[in-house]
């Protein structure tokens, strides 16, 4: 039994769903989302709830269950509240400024990194803070990984690209003829 799929979604005041028989599509007060439907999960619209049913019982039936209504819960919070990524940076002379479209990052390289956000995505800094919103989950994700990558944090003394919430597991430096 998959247990998310089983959970209906509930459509918050200012939210339209409409279901074909190919799409999802929601608009909300952010803007308009749209998602191609699996054809082995059957999407209903009763009152203020979606509910999601599989046609079968087979393995990918059942993955595909929860991955439309987790999917579907996305677009819904999307075109609501929206989604927002927040990225440390750590090191000397390491900052973040947006430019348009583009952010900016000194990250201790002998030039600075260029990125083209992807479109719907903007970005703010606020300190040593970077901030990424959209009402795509994905490209918020997907541009915050690109991101990190260009400096991932190190072990040693944490410089370098970080979501706010991770942990980097430390190590402790160079301890030969110390004990000596």
């Amino acid at each position: 039994m998959s247990r998310i799929g089983n959970r209906a979604i509930e459509i918050p005041q200012g939210v339209t769903v409409t279901i074909t028989p190919t799409t999802i599509t929601a608009k909300g007060p952010k803007g308009s989302l749209s998602l191609d439907r699996h054809e082995a999960v059957e999407v209903k619209q009763e009152q203020n709830e979606l509910v999601f049913t599989r046609k079968g019982n087979d393995k990918p039936s059942r993955a595909a269950h929860g991955l439309m209504r987790a999917l579907t819960a996305n677009l819904v919070t999307g075109v609501t509240k929206g989604f927002e990524r927040q990225l440390e940076i750590n090191g000397v002379g390491y900052r973040a400024e947006v430019k348009g479209g583009t952010v900016v990052l000194t990250l201790g390289y002998s030039h600075p990194i260029e990125y083209k956000l992807p479109e719907g995505v903007s970005a703010k800094v606020d300190k040593n803070m970077l901030i990424l919103s959209s009402m795509n989950k994905q490209h918020v994700g997907a541009a915050a990984a690109k991101i990190r990558s260009f400096r991932g944090p190190e072990p040693y003394k944490g410089k370098g690209v970080k979501y706010v919430e991770e942990q980097i597991l430390r190590k402790a430096g160079k301890a030969a003829g110390k004990g000596k």
